[in-house]
């Protein structure tokens, strides 16, 4: 575990507030840039569920902030984030389709967002490492 996928998993075990999938994400990261947790909230409150309308998915949004937040924001960078979702989700990156699959394999909702955030923060965790941007 990381400092990164500790945060991630406290905001989403926090009783008091519900913190969505970008919000998850990106919040797991923006201190480290000098952004506040409130900010963090309030700049992805609206990306959650597929930007509130089932598009895609809030934890890959809220990823790519993430990305972007550290100046990752080239074609290269952008598509090899999301060839590693693809690969781990048969090529779905709409919230509507991962949720259907997961309903359709029987599984409960909050834990399938969960992993969601989890996977996306290790996984720009990684990218940060490998562009040299975070050390931790």
């Amino acid at each position: 575990m990381s400092k990164y996928s500790d945060k991630a998993i406290a905001l989403r075990n926090d009783p008091n507030t519900h913190y969505n999938c970008a919000q998850a994400v990106f919040m797991s990261f923006a201190n480290e840039a000098g952004i506040s947790d409130e900010q963090a909230f309030n700049i992805s409150a609206n990306f959650g569920s597929g930007m509130k309308m089932a598009s895609v998915c809030g934890a890959i949004t809220g990823g790519l902030m993430a990305l972007g937040l550290f100046g990752l924001n080239s074609q290269d960078i952008v598509n090899a984030y999301y060839r590693a979702l693809r690969a781990n989700h048969d090529n779905h990156l709409i919230c509507a389709d991962l949720l259907r699959i997961n309903k359709e394999a029987g599984r409960e909702k909050k834990p399938h967002c969960d992993e969601m955030v989890y996977e996306c923060v290790a996984l720009v965790e990684n990218i940060l490492k490998e562009n040299m941007l975070i050390t931790d």
